[in-house]
C-alpha cells in the first residue's frame, strides 16, 4: 500500500479509480451487516449456500416455481409489476457496477505486477478478497433468478436459454468457489460488464425508454463467452498436460479442481452455442425463420 491518506484521491496502480474503493466497501458492509468482509472464508458446510444440496434445492424450487407459477397464472391477467421490476434492474445494475469495480481495483496490481498466467493460474492469486467477492457475485446469481419470476408474471413465453442460463450459471459460480478456480475472474467480471449494461437497457425499458443497442447485447454476450473459452481452456489444457502428459508442451499447472474446470469448459461452451443461436433466431440472420409467437429475449 502507498503512504497516501486514504480519504485523498490519488489515483495508481493500487487506486486504479482514485480511491480504495474497497476500504470504503468494508465500511458500509461493516455497517450494514455487523461482520467484517476481511475476515469472511468459503466454508463449506458453514458459510450459507455452500453444500451442493443447497444448490440443488435452490434449482429444482426454481424450475418449480417459474412452471408451477406458469400453470397458476394460466387464466389471471398479466401482473407488470412494472415498479418493483424497475428497482430489480436499477439494483443489479447498481450492484453490477460496485462489484465490477471492486473486481478490477484487486485485480490489476496482481495482473500488472505478476503477469496473464500468474493472474489466472496461481494459486497466490486467489486472495481473500478475491473469495469474499466471488462469493458476493455467486449470492448475486440467486438473486438474479427473479428475473424469470418478473417473464412469469408477465406471462411471457420462457426461452430455454434463459432459465437453463439462469440456474446453471449459479451453479457454475458455486462449482468455481468450491474448485478455487484462479480464473474465475475473467467470466465472471466479463458477465458483469455485461450485467450493467443488459440491466441498465431493461431499467430504462420498463420505463418506456427506446434503447436502440438492444441487439448489440447479445452480440456482447457472445464475444463474452468465446473470451472466456479461450481463457477457461487454456488453463484447463496446461493443467491437464503438466499434470498428466507432461512431454506435451504446457506452461506449467494451473490452480483449481479438475472437476470444476470440466463443467465450466462444457457449460461456458453450450452457452456459446445456445447464444449464437438464439442471436440467429431473433434478429434473422441469413434468412432465419423467425419465433412464431414474441417471447422474452432477456436471455441473461
Amino acid at each position: 500500500m502507498e503512504d497516501v491518506k486514504p480519504s485523498s484521491v490519488h489515483f495508481s496502480l493500487d487506486r486504479p479509480f482514485g480511491i480504495y474503493a474497497y476500504d470504503y466497501f468494508t465500511q458500509v458492509y461493516t455497517y450494514l451487516t455487523g461482520k467484517d468482509p476481511n475476515e469472511f472464508r468459503f466454508i463449506q458446510g458453514v458459510t450459507p449456500l455452500s453444500t451442493l444440496p443447497e444448490v440443488l434445492i435452490g434449482c429444482v424450487t426454481y424450475l418449480s416455481l417459474i412452471f408451477g407459477g406458469q400453470l397458476l397464472l394460466a387464466n389471471a391477467p398479466v401482473i407488470k409489476a412494472k415498479f418493483l421490476f424497475q428497482v430489480h434492474n436499477l439494483l443489479l445494475t447498481i450492484f453490477s457496477a460496485t462489484l465490477l469495480v471492486l473486481f478490477v481495483e484487486q485485480l490489476l496490481p496482481i495482473y500488472w505486477r505478476n503477469g496473464i498466467f500468474y493472474a489466472v493460474c496461481s494459486r497466490d492469486a486467489w486472495t481473500q478478497r478475491l473469495e469474499f467477492l466471488y462469493y458476493l457475485n455467486y449470492l448475486v446469481k440467486w438473486w438474479e433468478l427473479i428475473d424469470t419470476i418478473f417473464l412469469v408474471l408477465k406471462k411471457k413465453n420462457l426461452e430455454f436459454l434463459h432459465v437453463y442460463h439462469h440456474s446453471m450459471t449459479m451453479a457454475l459460480c458455486y462449482s468455481q468457489l468450491r474448485g478455487r478456480t484462479t480464473v474465475s475472474w475473467v467470466p465472471i467480471t466479463l458477465n458483469l460488464v455485461v450485467h450493467v449494461f443488459m440491466y441498465y437497457y431493461y431499467f430504462r425499458t420498463a420505463g418506456g425508454a427506446r434503447i436502440w443497442w438492444k441487439k448489440y447485447l447479445t452480440t456482447l454476450q457472445i464475444v463474452q463467452f468465446m473470451i472466456d473459452l479461450v481463457f477457461v481452456y487454456f488453463c484447463s489444457y496446461t493443467y491437464f498436460t503438466s499434470t498428466y502428459w507432461p512431454w506435451i508442451p504446457n506452461f506449467g499447472s494451473c490452480a483449481g479442481e479438475e472437476s470444476a474446470a470440466i463443467f465450466g469448459c462444457s457449460l461456458l461452451s453450450s452457452y456459446l452455442l445456445l447464444f449464437i443461436g438464439f442471436y440467429k433466431k431473433t434478429y434473422n440472420v441469413k434468412g432465419a425463420v423467425p419465433p412464431k409467437n414474441k417471447s422474452s429475449t432477456k436471455a441473461e
